[in-house]
């Protein structure tokens, strides 16, 4: 039998499945808490700076920062304020480098050696450096701590998307926005900053453990030509299950060779040359890179919003749950489908932030100005899930996997660059929601050029995206697709 047959017999989405799969999620939650430790922990409390006199024959002046507000971060205890102020967002942008750099490495390690081996240690390095943090003698360690944090943490989100896809093959980001939620609960109670990191990061121990009981995935055992091992990993979940299997054998797989023509078509040059791909690459890069900027610009500027900063950032969290499902309602609708659906999202997130644009500063309408945002924030979450599905719809299957890994790299420059936006509001309240406005709509505008594809299935080979050969191809795929449903 095959690998799906052999998961059919063992149970697709048994007891241990299902443990395996609570494993993972609680680990997004720890990972979402790494995420968002800059916006507590990076907090600046109201300070007033303070001229005293030195007392030397030249009776020089020198300022004072003294903060007034019973608040411990980073930015207190290394006085990062004023011309050190960026040294916060360095520390945000980094994390964010680092996620850049482990998407980039993890993915193709994990296809080599495995995806166990990859999680679980890439998992207990950033549980390490997490500790790093809480324990950072300077800022320059606790900088470098949170560029490998962010590496690790880029990394093993990625295997564990993999895994659990090769688990059941379903997973929601959903346990994400419940994490942030969390995480602003856990940073009311415990407040210093040294002790908030530890405490946070203390929650990685216990997933560390928890998942050093996880097995290797069967399907990438499978491919990899080790049928022994995979046909254990299934015989050990169906015993999980409670299904008593005599029989289960695999079929040996025999590699297939390539042809040229195939080979031809798979590289990421094809990207640059292919006339079709060139002009989709170019404006999913550029919605990714938006979705990005404004969905983490505006969940790290929660912190230094008017109100309780822990409400905040729960409220910033929360908000992303109802966009889960209002997303996969739209993008199934004829009348929407996926391209009207993420341009208007996009258009309405952007349209929010121009909103709060309007709303003058000595109104003190500072509710009216974070519902804006929280709309804003919706908005761009929905388009952010359905970019997923778009996406991977929009690029033939042979050259799939690039398409997803060049826009996901643009998404993590979004990331880096959140920071420094949200922190521009020192120039004016108004600047970072402009920014956010103006690529929410241009990127909602531009995402209009790519073609629906609700309608039918998604190509295959790159021959069926241009020339009449290719259109025909499609087109009697798209009537065999309209009969079979």
């Amino acid at each position: 039998m095959d690998v799906e047959e052999a998961f059919r017999t063992v149970g697709e989405f048994g007891p241990y499945q299902k443990q395996a799969v609570a494993i993972i999620v609680l680990t997004q939650v720890y990972m979402a808490f790494q995420s968002m430790l800059i916006v507590l922990i990076g907090s600046t409390p109201e300070y007033h700076v303070e001229q005293q006199q030195v007392p030397s024959s030249s009776q020089e002046l020198v300022q004072r920062v003294v903060f007034t507000e019973d608040f411990d971060s980073i930015v207190t205890e290394w006085f990062l304020v004023k011309q050190q102020a960026y040294k916060v967002n360095l520390a945000g942008s980094l994390f964010f480098a680092g996620l850049l750099v482990g998407n980039i490495v993890f993915g193709p390690l994990s296809d080599k050696i495995g995806r166990r081996p990859v999680y679980l240690s890439g998992l207990f390095l950033e549980v390490v450096f997490g500790y790093v943090t809480a324990f950072a003698p300077s800022y320059e360690v606790f900088a470098a701590s949170r560029l490998l944090v962010g590496l690790m943490n880029g990394g093993i989100s990625v295997v564990c998307f993999v895994l659990v896809q090769e688990y059941v093959g379903t997973l929601t980001s959903l346990c994400f926005a419940i994490g942030i939620a969390l995480f602003a609960a856990l940073g009311y109670l415990i407040r210093p900053w040294r002790n908030l990191t530890t405490a946070a990061n203390s929650f990685g121990v216990l997933f560390f453990l928890l998942s050093v009981t996880l097995p290797e995935s069967p399907r990438w055992l499978y491919c990899q030509g080790q049928t022994d091992r995979a046909e254990q990993v299934l015989r050990h979940m169906a015993m999980r299950n409670g299904n008593t299997v005599t029989n289960l054998m695999l079929q040996r797989v025999v590699a297939a060779k390539v042809s040229s023509p195939t080979k031809r078509q798979t590289g990421l040059l094809q990207l640059v040359v292919h006339p079709v791909l060139r002009i989709r690459t170019v404006v999913l890069m550029y919605v990714w890179y938006s979705c990005s900027l404004v969905y983490y610009g505006l969940t790290l500027g929660a912190g230094d919003s008017s109100g309780s900063r822990y409400m905040n950032v729960a409220m910033y969290g929360l908000v992303e749950v109802p966009a889960y499902p209002l997303c996969m309602y739209f993008i199934n609708k004829h009348w929407a489908g996926r391209r009207k659906s993420m341009s208007s999202f996009l258009c309405l997130s952007g349209s929010a932030c121009f909103c709060t644009v309007l709303i003058p500063d000595n109104t003190g309408s500072v509710l009216s100005v974070t519902l804006l945002a929280l709309l804003g924030k919706l908005m761009v979450s929905a388009a952010f899930n359905i970019a997923y599905i778009y996406t991977s719809e929009l690029y033939p299957t042979v050259i799939r996997n690039a398409g997803l890994g060049v826009c996901s790299m643009s998404c993590r420059v979004g990331g880096i660059m959140a920071p420094f936006v949200s922190s521009m509001r020192v120039l004016h309240s108004s600047v970072p929601f402009t920014v956010f406005s103006l690529s929410g709509l241009s990127a909602g505008c531009l995402s209009l050029m790519l073609p629906e594809t609700l309608s039918g299935p998604a190509a295959e080979t790159l021959d069926e995206l241009t020339g009449p050969t290719g259109s025909r191809v499609l087109e009697n795929k798209a009537l065999l697709y309209e009969h079979d449903k």
